[in-house]
């Protein structure tokens, strides 16, 4: 819709936005610093209103929380667009000047109205209202967004449905305006722009450009498929089928992290090699045929692209052991064994092959500006340029009054899985702070550091532990279509009845054995955020 899925505005943007909607981002746990910067920029005024399904520490220093059903976030963004047209609410000119199609989402959330939005969604229909009021009446406000927006069989069309609202009220393209979504680790923005993505080349740029696509071809030598690659979805559809015999996996543990974990764990069995290149001895690497040690983030140099475009360089900060190399001097010499001779004296040197490529993005970006200067938000195509704090501003420039980017309505539906009377609970799963991800780095911790939650549970509604008479620290059984666990009941309003929460962290507890193998078809992201659960007391002999 943009023309670019970056973060639009930097983090220092909450300083100067009146309004934040903050969706499905368990933002203190998951982004303990950005919720810092939040948190200050609250103390300051700025209104942040928190729309997730469980009360997450972000609801105490939050104007409002719209304590949602989960998987109802297009039913709410319909009902914010519908309450913002019909109120006329949005800058008529703005829409004509810079946008497309607004009949047709007009006409999509005609029958959102706040009375019928509020039985989807579980909210009031005053807090609706007025949540659209001053998203749109705010002279800047912001939207951030994670997982719980983009971990569902519909989490494309979530977006797209930030987005319009973005679009229908004009808060893009200014400081204090914009969309920016929170990247689930500290260089998930770089790695997408490097071309980790499999529709993409480096510099963030799609592999089917023929031009752009020939820099590169014609400076490394060879010719570059220019098919848009597998989505890991795909990948494991195909290993399934058995059209891929062979995987290397870098940096990653899906043998936790990912859904339907016991029939994963099939397709990996079936695999002919396992290749794994990690810092640790994950629980994927030891089902690897070969494990390729590499060195940490504190071993190494080069730069990391953080969640709104800033790069940084990072230096190494202790020696490795011997018997370690950095992931590119790995890389390298696989590609010069299968034939391509791929060499480099050091990280510096692929970094000005990079700027060089990719100047538009980041041709201004040398090491010896980061040095000097910290850090530099791209695009940044010249030595002379200081970074662009805020993208999109063309849409604010008179010069040009037709561009244009069109709505792209969405219907709402519900998670795939839906409680019934066998599995009478939903589930939904996420991060606990002081695990980070699948526990992979964070387990090893000195002697001595005090943890606030050490081992994983299944977080319970009181109400809903009364019923089934479960005691606070009680092992009870949870169960879903596709396995069951032992797992610590903790019994917390931080959920609302009917609502379970557990976190993927902790291989003793695997959660992902019980979510479901569902994705979204655009995206190929699971749907990690809902599926159906039971929850039994165990057996006693």
């Amino acid at each position: 819709m943009f023309g670019s899925g970056s973060p639009t505005n930097t983090l220092d943007d909450f300083e100067e936005s009146d309004v934040l909607l903050l969706m499905g981002s368990n933002t203190t746990e998951a982004h303990p610093i950005i919720a810092n910067k939040m948190k200050k920029a609250a103390k300051q005024g700025l209104k942040i209103i928190v729309v997730d399904p469980r009360k997450i520490d972000m609801t105490k220093v939050a104007h409002r929380h719209l304590q949602i059903e989960v998987g109802a976030d297009i039913a709410l963004m319909n009902g914010m667009l519908h309450v913002i047209i019909e109120e006329g609410l949005f800058n008529d000119e703005w829409v004509r000047k810079h946008t497309a199609d607004f009949e047709r989402l007009k006409a999509q959330v005609k029958t959102f109205t706040p009375s019928y939005t509020a039985k989807i969604t579980g909210l009031d229909a005053a807090d609706i209202v007025e949540t659209a009021r001053e998203y749109a009446r705010a002279d800047k406000a912001m939207i951030a967004y994670t997982l719980g927006i983009t971990e569902h069989h519909c989490g494309v069309n979530n977006v797209f449905d930030i987005a319009n609202l973005a679009m229908l009220t004009g808060h893009i393209g200014k400081r204090g305006n914009g969309i920016m979504p929170l990247r689930g680790q500290n260089n998930v923005q770089g790695a997408g722009d490097m071309g980790c993505l499999p529709n993409m080349i480096t510099g963030a740029r799609s592999i089917t450009d023929n031009q752009y696509r020939r820099r590169f071809e014609d400076h490394w030598g060879i010719q570059i498929n220019s098919n848009v690659g597998d989505t890991q979805t795909r990948t494991f559809e195909r290993m399934e089928n058995g059209e891929v015999k062979a995987l290397y996996v870098i940096g990653e543990n899906p043998l936790l992290a990912d859904v339907h974990l016991n029939h994963t764990a099939k397709l990996f069995n079936n695999l002919d090699l396992l290749i794994v290149q990690d810092i640790f001895l994950t629980d994927t690497a030891k089902q690897a045929d070969v494990v390729l040690p590499a060195k940490s983030w504190g071993e190494v140099e080069g730069t990391y692209t953080n969640t709104d475009r800033r790069i940084q360089r990072v230096r190494q900060a202790v020696k490795a052991d011997a018997n370690v190399r950095e992931d590119w001097e790995i890389l390298c010499d696989l590609a010069s064994r299968l034939g391509y001779k791929m060499m480099y004296n050091n990280s510096e040197e692929i970094w000005e092959e990079v700027r060089t490529l990719a100047h538009e993005v980041y041709g201004g970006i040398s090491y010896k500006r980061l040095d000097q200067e910290y850090a530099i938000h791209y695009p940044c195509p010249n030595e002379e340029h200081p970074g662009t704090f805020v993208l999109h501003e063309r849409f604010h420039q008179s010069y040009d009054n037709t561009l244009k980017s069109a709505f792209v309505p969405v219907a709402y539906t519900p998670p795939i899985e839906q409680p019934d009377k066998d599995y009478p609970f939903t589930l939904t799963t996420g991060r606990r702070l002081e695990s980070y991800n699948t526990h992979t780095q964070t387990r090893h911790y000195a002697s001595g550091v005090k943890l606030k939650q050490a081992e994983e549970t299944v977080d319970i509604h009181p109400k809903d532990a009364a019923r089934l008479k479960i005691e606070d620290g009680e092992v009870v059984e949870v169960l879903s279509r596709r396995g069951s666990l032992s797992v610590k009941a903790k019994i917390t309003e931080q959920v609302v009845p009917g609502l379970v929460f557990m976190s993927f962290h902790w291989s003793e507890v695997p959660t992902n054995v019980l979510t479901i193998n569902e994705y979204d078809p655009i995206s190929g992201t699971a749907e990690f955020k809902a599926c159906a659960v039971n929850i039994r007391k165990k057996n006693v002999d």
